[in-house]
């Protein structure tokens, strides 16, 4: 039996309100009477008010005020936890009290020394929570609740740059966290189609009595990675796209919407993409430009000339408007 469930069967024993000794517990877990009290101290150490009590009439036992069953988490398992708190709400998790509370509850379980530990385990680690609307946190809980139950909702949603904002009736299927932002997933009324919203830009929601089936096995994510296959302007020949430079601007690059999901290799120096000859062409000369000379395309040929060939456009426009 593995030591946690050792631990976790020598409790239940002792549970039982009857005093036992160390030669009992040995003996029922086949364990050795060394293991027995090195378990006890752990069980300490754990929260669990062991005691062991010698003469003619002792033994082992817990006292009556114990209720709960410990947790048995390392230092480590404590730190994930907490860090996963801060990534939860720099993303705007829409639960993150709920998490808190819970590790409130979690941290109660723990004595003087483990808090400490935890304290400074996780001191090293901040994550920068981005400014949000207060709204966010209701529409995100509003849009799973509806995807849930299966309930069409009616917004009020303003594209980027939109002088006002348009009424829609959605059908939400899903939500996803992508890029530091939050999308819906949902058919569109309006469109009579399956379409893309990004929560920050719905101004406010409200439910309505009609309902709608989801699709079966509907992914959210699965939807925006397709969404970004089917950007691609043909199912040509592929060509190896090899980006090499500074740290950053790679990361840059590799985090982009579109391009991430065609990187085949990335190293610190370099970053290797698989993508249509057509695509390229329309799109990565003016992107990659934009980064000067941080970043280096090593191949293929013709991307290379294309930046080229704009470049030497874009500095004799200026050679020409030099009043």
């Amino acid at each position: 039996m593995a030591k946690w469930d050792n631990m976790l069967s020598m409790l239940w024993m002792l549970r039982s309100g009857r005093k036992l000794t160390a030669a009992q517990i040995a003996d029922s877990l086949e364990i050795s009477v060394r293991t027995v009290y090195r378990y006890i101290d752990a069980l300490c150490a754990s929260g669990v008010p062991v005691i062991a009590e010698s003469g003619h009439d002792g033994g082992i036992r817990i006292l009556d005020s114990f209720k709960e069953t410990p947790l048995f988490f390392n230092s480590l398992e404590l730190k994930a936890l907490v860090d996963a708190f801060k990534f939860a709400q720099g993303a705007g998790y829409p639960y993150t009290e709920e998490l808190q509370s819970v590790l409130k509850k979690v941290e109660n379980g723990l004595h003087d020394e483990q808090r400490d530990d935890l304290s400074r385990q996780t001191s090293g680690l901040d994550v920068i929570v981005p400014a949000r609307p207060p709204s966010a946190t209701r529409l995100l809980r509003d849009l799973e609740q509806a995807a849930k139950e299966g309930r069409t909702v009616r917004i009020a949603y303003r594209k980027a740059n939109a002088d006002q904002a348009y009424e829609r009736e959605l059908d939400p299927y899903g939500l996803a966290y992508d890029r530091n932002e939050w999308y819906a997933v949902a058919f569109c009324h309006r469109s009579q189609g399956v379409r893309t919203f990004r929560v920050d830009r719905i101004e406010w929601l409200e439910q309505t009595e009609l309902r709608f089936d989801q699709p079966l096995h509907f992914s959210a994510s699965t939807y925006l990675h397709d969404q970004s296959e089917r950007e691609r302007e043909a199912d040509g020949p592929l060509t190896v796209i090899c980006v090499e430079g500074e740290s950053d601007a790679l990361n840059a690059i590799c985090a982009h919407w579109h391009l991430r999901h065609y990187l085949s290799e990335r190293s610190d120096r370099e970053a290797r993409f698989l993508l249509d000859v057509p695509t390229m062409n329309k799109y990565l000369p003016m992107y990659l430009i934009t980064f000067g000379t941080a970043i280096r395309v090593r191949e293929p040929i013709e991307l290379k000339c294309k930046i080229r060939e704009m470049a030497y456009g874009i500095a004799k426009y200026y050679d020409n408007n030099t009043d």
